[in-house]
């Protein structure tokens, strides 16, 4: 023990403690009290004036009784499935053309880029204009993009998959460079055209970082809050209500802190199983995965 409080004592470890205080404060004032508080209220009703009232798993009983919980899991489930297969497959084979040296390949990488780091609410107003069936560049289609229950989810999907294609065609361009162009190379010697030597090579080499991609893009998307806030506020009826603005509405709009909480918490669950699930399958989708 002496020996311990001695080392703990010890300058160098002193000084350790003293650069990460603020950012163990922070974890522990803006995560994990948040995280214990709100599983608590998740048992309870509150309205954020009255006080607290413990009522037990009536507020899981309640969403888990109520249509509209299914319809907006359902949303959830389309719009993280579908931006995480899109989001996926188009940057990478955005990142193969351009790994290939493409002339002005430079210029493309900055130009997909640029939409992740532009703020949503400039994207949520420039896909509005777009989008806008009277002036938008997209109405001749003539098609209420943002105003008909069977297309909002749609142009949301696209918005969501445009912005995420920068990020992660810039992670899978980061793994080709660190593909030997023997590989490559060996492959066209044997005869192999470019579908197969990227199904045969360039897929197996990259499923540790395709794997990886699908997880961060997959979590994402079910936690997607700003596009829907900025554009459709969850509806036209209810089409793009996700679990994460369910949230909200509950404990912002209608002041009903213990469901928002619940809801949360299933959102969690949710999201914990489905990682499990591409982890325990990571053996058979990852190329040399021990």
């Amino acid at each position: 023990m002496k020996k311990f409080l001695n080392n703990l004592l010890n300058k160098e470890n002193i000084a350790g403690w003293v650069f990460i205080l603020p950012a163990v404060l922070g974890t522990f004032i803006f995560i994990i009290i948040p995280v214990v508080c709100s599983f608590g209220l998740s048992f309870a009703k509150w309205d954020l004036l009255n006080p607290i009232e413990f009522v037990g798993f009536d507020n899981y009983r309640e969403i888990f009784t109520e249509p509209l919980f299914y319809k907006i899991f359902w949303n959830t489930i389309v719009f993280a499935l579908s931006t995480s297969v899109f989001g996926v497959i188009i940057p990478l084979i955005l990142a193969c053309i351009l790994n290939s040296k493409i002339r002005g390949s430079e210029f493309y990488k900055t130009a997909y880029f640029l939409p992740f780091i532009t703020p949503m609410i400039v994207i949520g107003v420039i896909w509005e204009w777009i989008f806008d069936p009277n002036i938008g560049l997209l109405k001749y289609f003539h098609i209420n993009w943002l105003y008909d229950s069977h297309y909002a989810m749609t142009a949301l999907i696209i918005i969501s998959v445009w912005k995420l294609i920068g990020y992660n065609m810039v992670i899978f361009l980061s793994a080709l460079s660190g593909i030997s162009q023997s590989m490559f190379e060996a492959s066209k010697i044997d005869g192999a055209n470019a579908f197969q030597t990227f199904k045969n090579v360039t897929v197996p080499l990259l499923s540790p970082t395709i794997f990886f991609v699908v997880i961060i893009t997959a979590i994402s998307s079910f936690q997607v809050f700003d596009l829907i806030y900025l554009m459709t506020q969850g509806g036209p009826l209810d089409s793009t209500n996700v679990l994460v603005y369910a949230v909200y509405k509950n404990a912002f709009e209608y002041f009903n802190a213990g469901k928002a909480s619940a809801i949360a918490y299933v959102l969690f669950v949710i999201i914990l199983i489905l990682t499990l699930i591409q982890w325990n399958l990571r053996k058979k989708l990852v190329y040399n995965e021990d």
